[in-house]
């Protein structure tokens, strides 16, 4: 019996699985697909997606703050290491132990150590930090939460996307697009604090503190919304689906214990791997680049310090849009993707040359083009990728395959923060 899918059977391939093997007490053969009333299955995809990324994006957007508190750190490229490397190396846990661990546990837990996370910060500003500049024990504390970020994203991101990959296409789109959401609503954030709020010392307090407790309201909401979410028929019916696939897998194969595992698990990393070395190229680009060179290594006589955030916040919107056009126009060629991807490393050379090209490269408006460019392709190329991933392997198996995709991805982001040092070598 055969499972595999291309990107765009979801829905047929619920279909066949039902009609091809034996019915079950919660699932009749072809059953009809419940509808997703009023979108809700959607937008909860899409809310947990940017649920999981806002805590990231509180962290690096939060950069005046921690700057001015932490004058001698190079605080986004030590943020974004420690992240990626320690969910780089939970995620290694997690894939090989999940055929023995429930993702609604994990994806709780993970949501309840982001609220934990992000209290930190505030916490600390009141009772330690009240303003303070220099306070580096305060800086290693900062740097402590965010690798706890790192740990509860491995936790919520490798269950959220591994759950979507059971599902048809449009709600893996739906994360992938919430992830972009994140970073448009904290780059909003960041404008409205930043006209708001003076940029002294108490200015930067308020607003470093807004981002924070906004994401916290928003962890709150995914942590209702995951909870419920399995109560939607159409949750329910493709959670019955993967039951029924579990269960005619084990009748074939036996338990998937020990060595059995290990070959399953092994299988569904070779039929992933190509889009996997795709979305590696992407991130290590992106994060190369973005947020550090944006931030600290190009500069606006004009724009002053609203540079770097007008940069900032035209990545994330171009980002969001890459990863809302898949419903439009979606790239059915894998290796056209991949190709994509690879193309993509020609933005080292471009943003070298704004740095020390000739003069007109270093102004504003190739930079701003670059950064927006940077963006939509991370954002389309990211979607296609993280859609076609999980419908290659069999439908038991497309979490696994899920969580496998996102360890690269980490994997990329990791290697990427590592690159972006050597804009300042």
């Amino acid at each position: 019996m055969g499972f595999t899918t291309t990107a765009n059977d979801g829905d047929s391939e619920s279909t066949v699985l039902l009609t091809t093997t034996p019915t079950s007490p919660t699932t009749t053969a072809a059953a009809p697909i419940p509808k997703d009333k009023f979108h809700l299955a959607y937008i909860i995809y899409f809310t947990l997606g940017c649920g999981y990324l806002l805590p990231w994006n509180a962290f690096i957007t939060a950069v005046d703050y921690f700057t001015y508190l932490y004058p001698d750190a190079s605080v986004d490229r030590i943020f974004a290491v420690a992240y990626m490397l320690i969910g780089l190396i939970c995620l290694v846990v997690i894939i090989l132990y999940s055929n023995k661990s429930h993702a609604f546990v994990r994806i709780n837990a993970g949501l309840g150590l982001f609220v934990v996370a992000l209290l930190i910060v505030p916490l600390l500003d009141v009772f330690y930090i009240r303003g303070r500049v220099g306070l580096y024990d305060g800086f290693y504390v900062t740097v402590a939460a965010t690798g706890l970020c790192g740990f509860a994203d491995a936790l919520v991101q490798g269950g959220v996307i591994g759950a979507a990959g059971e599902m048809p296409e449009r709600y893996m789109q739906a994360v992938v697009a919430g992830t972009a959401a994140s970073g448009v609503l904290v780059s909003l954030l960041r404008i409205l604090t930043k006209a708001v709020f003076s940029q002294d010392e108490e200015g930067l307090r308020s607003s470093a503190n807004l981002y924070f407790s906004v994401s916290i309201v928003v962890m709150a909401i995914c942590i209702v919304f995951y909870n419920v979410a399995h109560k939607l028929p159409v949750m329910r019916y493709y959670t019955d689906l993967k039951v029924l696939a579990v269960n005619v897998e084990k009748e074939e194969k036996g338990p998937l214990t020990g060595p059995v595992w290990r070959a399953t698990l092994w299988n569904i990393v070779g039929n992933v791997k190509w889009y996997g070395f795709g979305i590696v190229l992407i991130y290590i680009v992106t994060l190369s680049i973005f947020p550090g060179y944006i931030t600290e290594d190009v500069h606006s006589e004009v724009l002053k310090d609203w540079y770097s955030i007008l940069l900032i916040t035209g990545y994330n919107v171009f980002d969001l849009i890459g990863k809302c056009l898949t419903p439009v126009y979606f790239l059915k060629s894998a290796k056209v993707a991949i190709g994509g991807c690879v193309a993509r490393l020609l933005f080292f050379p471009l943003f070298y040359g704004c740095l020390h090209g000739p003069a007109l490269f270093r102004t504003e408006i190739p930079v701003t083009f670059l950064t927006c460019l940077l963006g939509l392709t991370n954002g389309y190329l990211t979607s296609v990728l993280m859609i076609m991933a999980p419908k290659v392997v069999p439908l038991q198996h497309a979490e696994t395959a899920g969580i496998v995709i996102v360890l690269f991805l980490v994997l990329g982001l990791a290697i990427g923060s590592i690159v972006s040092w050597f804009w300042i070598i």
